[in-house]
């Protein structure tokens, strides 16, 4: 069963969403050369702390992070640590947080200084492909609309879409259904319907769509070693224009 939000259960996600979002800003201002990424995820706990909310992430099936904090070819679930982030890296943030019981969950890649056209690109790409898709998350659609509109945008620009590791409903629980796959077919899956909240969240890949994840057991890095880009939104679906509840002013991409 997909689960369906009512008024006052929509309002405490709007609540975790923008803290969430806000937390994410913060965490992204500090994105710079010679900052480790276990530094970020301290200060992330910190702001979330402030916040009176608590990671989504920490302890979620043994993951030790209090964030995903992923560099060039790591592509999800990297684990903060001694690593110094260097210019020209760009970093993947995800953050996920519980607040009165609902969790926030959204994610964006931040570019360190100038990098190099072809990544440039692909940033500006995957985000603009979440944008696009969201207007795809409306009552009486198929899923599948949503899915293969992704993949669609995605392979037309020559980039390739992470299979093994996919969006995914979001409420009271982390991950709810449905999975929400950046692949897919179009008129297929779950009708979608007012009250439902997704993780909508393109991963992208320059080269191959293959993936390894490290022997820490949680980082995932594209197989060929090339880069990949992570943008996610949560998204509330209602009888007219979809909402997306981590909004936020700022794109990090450009």
């Amino acid at each position: 069963m997909i689960p369906i939000k009512n008024a006052r259960e929509i309002e405490k996600m709007r609540i975790a969403c923008r803290a969430a979002s806000e937390i994410l800003d913060r965490v992204a201002s500090l994105i710079r050369p010679g900052v480790s990424t276990g530094e970020v995820d301290h200060a992330a706990a910190d702001f979330m702390s402030e916040a009176r909310c608590k990671s989504a992430f920490l302890g979620y099936r043994g993951f030790p992070g209090n964030i995903c904090i992923s560099v060039n070819e790591e592509v999800v679930h990297g684990i903060g640590g001694p690593r110094k982030i260097q210019y020209g890296d760009i970093v993947k943030l995800d953050i996920g947080v519980i607040k009165d019981g609902w969790v926030g969950d959204t994610a964006t890649t931040v570019p360190v200084g100038v990098i190099d056209d072809t990544t440039q690109r692909l940033l500006a790409v995957t985000e603009e492909t979440l944008n696009m898709a969201i207007p795809y998350a409306t009552d009486g659609r198929r899923l599948g609309d949503l899915c293969s509109a992704i993949e669609d945008e995605i392979v037309a620009n020559g980039y390739s879409v992470v299979r093994e590791f996919v969006g995914h409903g979001v409420g009271r629980k982390l991950h709810e259904e449905p999975q929400v796959p950046n692949f897919g077919r179009k008129g297929s899956g779950p009708k979608l319907k007012a009250g439902m909240t997704l993780a909508i969240e393109p991963m992208v890949n320059l080269g191959t769509s293959s993936v390894k994840i490290l022997s820490d057991g949680w980082t995932v890095i594209t197989a060929d070693r090339k880069p990949s880009a992570h943008f996610e939104h949560t998204v509330l679906i209602t009888k007219e224009e979809p909402e997306i509840l981590t909004w936020r002013e700022k794109t990090l991409s450009r």
